[in-house]
């Protein structure tokens, strides 16, 4: 039997556990996102901290950089962003991890890495590290001793088919230990590599990173997924020693774990417990990016359910884009659109109630039929990203704190309206001709400036009147 005080303690217990759980199901039609993130895809630290003030003027709240630990690194690479002859280098090394120490010859070294940071902290931006734990470099020869060691010898690195390619994305036993596209999948189930893994996090929080995407986040398992016991794993705990529920080997998460902005790339497919990953972090909304880019592709919204998020999680919860690095520059599946396609989805994505929309800053000299255009690893990306249009919806963003949303199609679909309260609106064009704008709006009656062109707009009985020219988008505000 149980006494009174141990029936008390264990109710509080139960209640604190539950309690640290943050509920990212349930949607809570108040809630309001203000956040933008730049991806500055393939740009060093010194690129991104001299253009830090230019960031922040654009209206970005964060910005995301590569990954930034030590990486695969043949000679003569880290020149090119993708090089058809694979000697000069390719963008997809720094996914390819070695050790887990700062520094690689593609974002630069761990002092770069602080200026840097000291650049976001004048700058009040906050940064993102890009990070990878679930595979090593495809040359396993390639990873450094000291990892090695510190994970216990090599024979413990890997799961026990961890060397064994992926033939079922389905199949979630294949999809959390084996490799994924050949990449050698990690035992991150190791306590020594968790711990490990954990310190190199907390040197990042030392510097005043304060937020991670996970890459591959879907392949690394949950607690109903399979256990490989061949490999000597009893739980998949992983997910609860990065975020701070449970300490590893005397080692714990450096700072509370909600005060970092935190999201896995769980891309969307059959059978991914997307609920249970969303009990421990933001999730990335992959299959509306699919219908986002439908739609510019059709230049019509018609036929296309543009308003839902298309997850299962709730939708503050959840990290938007019109295009990802890996649609651009692995699949080039989104690299055929626009600029100023790209353009048009971003501000209707920025403009909503909901998501944190990433805006993927394409390489610098990039055309439709060049995709890596100037094709420097390290430099700048291209101008899109302080875009007129780009920074007055990005600040139009976070001045709608607050305000919930509305969204109207016009019948042909190619004008959208993005209805923010009382207090704004954002009107896109995807279409190639002018097209009339008269949709209901929650703005008052009276005539509106685009904030950007200076373009009129009536407000009468409801309804928002005016005339959109191709292919743009106008913001305006009470």
């Amino acid at each position: 039997m149980y006494s009174k005080s141990t029936i008390t303690l264990l109710s509080f217990l139960c209640v604190a556990t539950t309690a640290f759980a943050k509920d990212r199901m349930t949607v809570n039609p108040d809630a309001v996102n203000t956040g933008t993130i730049l991806h500055a895809w393939s740009w060093n630290f010194p690129e991104i901290a001299n253009n830090m003030k230019d960031i922040a003027a654009s209206g970005f709240t964060m910005v995301q950089t590569s990954p930034v630990q030590h990486c695969y690194e043949p000679e003569g690479s880290g020149k090119k962003i993708f090089d058809d002859n694979v000697t000069e280098g390719n963008w997809y090394y720094y996914y390819q991890p070695t050790d887990w120490k700062i520094g690689n010859n593609i974002v630069g070294t761990r002092a770069q890495m602080q200026q840097m940071m000291d650049s976001a902290a004048k700058y009040n931006i906050q940064v993102i590290v890009d990070v990878l734990p679930n595979h090593t470099a495809f040359d396993v020869d390639a990873v450094s001793d000291d990892f090695y060691k510190a994970v216990g010898g090599k024979d413990k690195m890997f799961h026990s088919k961890g060397l064994t390619p992926i033939n079922n994305y389905g199949d979630r036993d294949q999809c959390t230990l084996w490799a994924m596209g050949g990449l050698p999948d990690v035992n991150t189930e190791n306590p020594d590599f968790q711990k490990y893994y954990l310190q190199f996090v907390n040197d990042l929080l030392s510097l005043g990173v304060r937020g991670f995407r996970y890459d591959t986040a879907k392949h690394i398992g949950v607690h109903s997924d399979p256990v490989d016991v061949a490999a000597g794993v009893k739980e998949n705990d992983f997910w609860d020693v990065v975020t701070g529920r449970k300490s590893v080997k005397g080692v714990k998460l450096s700072m509370p774990y909600d005060s970092l902005f935190v999201y896995g790339e769980v891309l969307q497919d059959k059978g991914v417990p997307e609920a249970e990953y969303a009990d421990y972090m933001g999730q990335t909304a992959s299959s509306y990016g699919h219908v986002i880019r439908e739609m510019l592709e059709k230049r019509s919204a018609n036929g296309l359910d543009i308003k839902s998020y298309h997850h299962q999680a709730a939708p503050e919860f959840l990290t938007t884009w019109v295009e990802s690095h890996d649609t651009y520059a692995n699949a080039h599946e989104s690299a055929h659109l626009t600029d100023a396609q790209i353009r048009q989805g971003w501000v209707f994505l920025t403009a909503r109630q909901n998501g944190t929309p990433l805006f993927f800053s394409r390489p610098a000299g990039s055309t439709r039929q060049n995709y890596w255009g100037n094709n420097v690893l390290g430099a700048r990306g291209n101008d899109e990203f302080k875009h007129p249009e780009v920074v007055a919806v990005n600040k139009f963003r976070t001045a709608m704190a607050g305000q919930k949303e509305s969204v109207g199609i016009s019948d042909n679909g190619q004008v959208l309206l993005v209805n923010r309260g009382k207090k704004g609106a954002a009107i896109v064009n995807i279409g190639t001709l002018s097209n009339v704008v008269d949709l209901p709006t929650t703005l008052p009656n009276g005539t509106y400036k685009d904030k950007v062109y200076g373009k009129e707009f009536k407000v009468k009985n409801g309804r928002l009147r005016g005339l959109a020219a191709p292919e743009r988008s106008y913001i305006i505000q009470k």
